[in-house]
């Protein structure tokens, strides 16, 4: 399947995009590791799901919004370092977003984040305000939930 620019840049800018779920954090294989996976809605129909992942032992912190059939279009991560497909290192706090070039595999350092990986319920505010992504409903701390969920 080929992906545009422009597609990629519609998605961005729908502001119907939205989640109208709570947001559970499930352990995973290793125990320390946290994530969800939750189906975003839009009038447009997109095809998306967000996965979350937070690991606060190796200090990683990531929300990925995925188009089937495409793969990762736009993502943050925090806690770890990004190599650029030109050999440039980005810092420990990037976002990928689409560009055909380079699909996902290209990072930059983002001005809208300002809480570091260990604040993930604040960095996912940051991180919908900017994807123009309404969350209705409630994000537990993955510390919390994940010990509910054991």
């Amino acid at each position: 399947m080929t992906f545009s620019q422009q597609e990629f840049k519609a998605i961005i800018a729908d502001e119907t995009k939205r989640i109208e779920e709570d947001i559970v954090w499930v352990s995973e294989q290793n125990p320390s590791a946290k994530s969800f996976r939750i189906d975003i809605d839009s009038d447009e129909g997109y095809p998306l799901f967000l996965k979350g992942w937070y690991n606060p032992y190796s200090g990683k912190l990531s929300y990925t919004i995925i188009y089937r059939g495409v793969g990762r279009i736009y993502s943050l991560d925090l806690g770890a370092e990004h190599i650029n497909p030109d050999g440039g290192a980005v810092g420990e706090t990037h976002k990928h977003r689409w560009v055909p070039v380079h699909k996902d595999k290209r990072a930059y350092v983002p001005e809208d984040i300002t809480y570091p990986w260990s604040c993930p319920v604040d960095v996912w505010k940051q991180f919908c305000a900017e994807a123009n992504l309404e969350h209705r409903g409630v994000m537990h701390p993955p510390g919390v939930q994940g010990a509910m969920m054991l």
